[in-house]
């Protein structure tokens, strides 16, 4: 992995890159061109700003807005601040939004215009927000973001982050119904950098002219996180607003990107796209991807039309990214078993498949996978008793069941949580069945992921009405819709007469996942 032996803490980057390649592009986002001076210059200004405005040392700070180079001025300049960036995803609906903010007492929220009208509704019920700024656009209550930035100090801010400290916490899907704010630390970002290129990691490596494309979201470690990646390797990150087929196609046309990050849904869009096959892909060196393995189909098309090296990245929110990875050379147009996998462990990490004692299974038998490294998150923010429950003598309990081969390659084979996955974001059941619970005519419900040939898995409700009550399928979703994010909404919903449950009341949900899994190798997509 490339390496620099200067940069230990988050905030370190800007600063070496400002002095190291100063005139280096570090962002194109729109009609903007942002140079690495620029870039550790505003962020010094971000961080004295934030100083001004009395946030403390590891105080929260909080951002709503789609994509933007601006996002990254802020990491850098809460880590040179030593205050934690919080990023919010900005599909949530308003209660959810007001629930982030409130746990994580957010001090300062930067939100675009886009998002306006859902802070105005909701800012009387976060007291902790002390002043909001505008990240576009305007609003006559609100500074904007380059007049509140531009007139801070560029002197470098005295703060000094330890290792220890965090310095983004991101908000993950609850088991019980509200996101849990996972705290990632500035240890946990480098601590794993090796000086040395590792044999079979040289898609890992970068040289000094990778132009990598941003266009996962930032609110999610996948998108934050290869952004970041790309700043520490002084690459140049082209950064698009959202993901958009043809603005990424657009972009590969435009400027020569070596690197991309996306999910396999993202990157069927792509090719279903006219303009794919006109789109000029020659500098791509490597694409990854992650959340679902790639099918076999979409694989032989992508290779076909892209014509480069494919790596599937195996991680969560709470490892700060990646544990496992499969190389390109494991990937083939015939299919093979290893395909099925989820590669193999970082030389970072140590994975183990251990039952429900923690005992380590044998070789091919299911358990919990768990992962031991320094990208471990330090825990759940004000949650003691799920961080136990999730981190135990130094190892992270996943909650993804699996198996590894006598060769160490991951196989996912079903999940010990509810989680559903969709399209790349975590949905907890519990959290669509609150809210569906509320409906007068719901009596009891479950929610199951089944398997979706665009998005991997979707969220179907199954509903027992009250006695002599009816309504509709459109109800239900539009009745859940006002509560959760879109993207939790159930996209189906069945009606059956009562839930199948174990003796103490549980509900069977492999009962009922089974009818909709049935001819699939796993249980999962």
């Amino acid at each position: 992995m490339t390496y620099f032996s200067e940069i230990v803490h988050l905030s370190d980057i800007a600063r070496v890159h400002g002095d190291r390649c100063p005139e280096k592009k570090a962002f194109v986002f729109e009609d903007r061109v942002v140079t690495y001076k620029e870039f550790d210059t505003n962020s010094e200004k971000v961080a004295n700003g934030l100083v001004s405005e009395n946030v403390a040392e590891q105080d929260r700070v909080a951002y709503m807005d789609k994509n933007s180079d601006r996002f990254y001025e802020l990491v850098m300049g809460c880590a040179k601040s030593n205050s934690v960036i919080v990023g919010i995803n900005w599909r949530l609906a308003p209660p959810e939004v007001a629930y982030i903010l409130n746990d994580s007492s957010a001090k300062i929220l930067f939100v675009g215009e886009d998002f306006f009208g859902l802070v105005e509704k909701i800012l009387q019920d976060v007291p902790s927000i002390e002043k909001v700024i505008c990240m576009s656009g305007t609003n006559k209550n609100w500074p904007t973001y380059e007049e509140w930035r531009d007139k801070q100090s560029d002197s470098i801010c005295d703060r000094k982050p330890q290792l220890k400290d965090v310095a983004i916490q991101m908000y993950t899907s609850g088991t019980t119904g509200n996101p849990k704010g996972v705290q990632l630390t500035h240890d946990n970002f480098y601590s794993s950098r090796n000086p040395e290129p590792q044999e079979g990691l040289e898609w890992s490596e970068w040289t000094e002219d990778e132009v990598q494309l941003v266009t996962a979201p930032t609110f999610h470690i996948g998108g934050a996180g290869s952004g970041i990646g790309g700043l520490y390797a002084s690459a140049t990150n082209v950064v698009l607003k959202e993901f958009d087929p043809t603005a990424v196609l657009n972009a590969i046309n435009d400027y020569g990107i070596t690197k991309i990050f996306m999910v396999p849904a993202m990157m069927k869009m792509i090719l279903d796209n006219p303009l794919s096959r006109e789109t000029n892909y020659s500098t791509i060196k490597y694409i990854s991807y992650g959340a679902s393995p790639i099918p076999l189909d979409l694989l032989k098309e992508a290779i076909e039309v892209f014509q480069c090296g494919f790596i599937q990245l195996y991680g969560m929110t709470e490892t700060t990214g990646s544990v496992t990875y499969l190389p390109p050379e494991d990937h083939s147009i015939e299919g093979n078993e290893r395909m099925k996998s989820a590669g193999k462990a970082l030389p970072h990490c140590e994975i183990k498949i251990v039952d429900e004692k923690g005992k380590e299974v044998n070789t091919k038998d299911v358990g919990e996978i768990i992962v031991r490294t320094t990208s471990n998150m330090i825990g759940y923010w004000n949650l003691p008793e799920e961080t136990k429950k999730t981190l135990k003598s130094g190892w992270l309990y996943t909650g993804d069941a699996g198996f590894m081969d006598e060769d160490g390659y991951v196989f996912v084979h079903d999940r010990v949580k509810d989680m559903i996955v969709s399209g790349g974001e975590n949905v907890y059941p519990a959290e669509v069945e609150s809210a569906i619970f509320g409906h007068e005519m719901v009596s009891d419900v479950a929610v199951i992921g089944v398997p979706d040939e665009h998005w991997g898995e979707a969220v179907k409700a199954l509903v027992v009405l009250k006695e002599n009550c009816e309504t509709s399928e459109e109800d239900i979703i539009n009745f859940t819709r006002q509560k959760i994010a879109g993207f939790k909404t159930p996209k189906s919903v069945d009606f059956i007469n009562e839930l199948p449950r174990n003796p103490s009341g549980k509900i069977l949900k492999k009962e009922l996942r089974k009818p909709y899994w049935e001819g699939f190798e796993r249980a999962i997509n």
